[in-house]
């Protein structure tokens, strides 16, 4: 199992941006896809959960209304669509799934700074 995270980087307050994260070594389609992030000095933390058919979806209150999750099952990737970001949004942001076993991506950094 290996999860690859990418588009993260620096916005200003209020600004955007779209994570991804590529998925590969098991069946993809089958398995419900989560974010996580890990601010400086807190405990990693749940941000969005997506089923696998990608009908239903779930989100920590404080980014309910200004993140989306999205996946594409063709493509064996998950998204996070992030708006509205805010300073207290500045993370390491993780894709995790768990195939039996828990599986971490290597982390894409947001930081939202003016």
């Amino acid at each position: 199992v290996q999860l690859v995270e990418s588009g993260g980087g620096l916005v200003q307050p209020g600004g955007s941006l779209r994570l991804s994260c590529a998925a590969s070594g098991f069946t993809f389609s089958s398995y419900v896809m989560s974010w996580y992030r890990q601010a400086p000095g807190k405990e990693r933390e749940f941000v969005a959960r997506i089923t696998s058919a990608g009908g239903s979806t779930y989100y920590a209150d404080s980014v309910k209304g200004r993140f989306t999750i999205s996946r594409d099952n063709a493509k064996n990737t998950v998204y996070l669509q992030m708006k509205s970001l805010k300073p207290e949004d500045t993370a390491v942001y993780y894709c995790y799934a768990r195939v039996i076993w828990r599986y971490w991506g290597q982390g894409t950094q947001v930081t939202v700074s003016s």
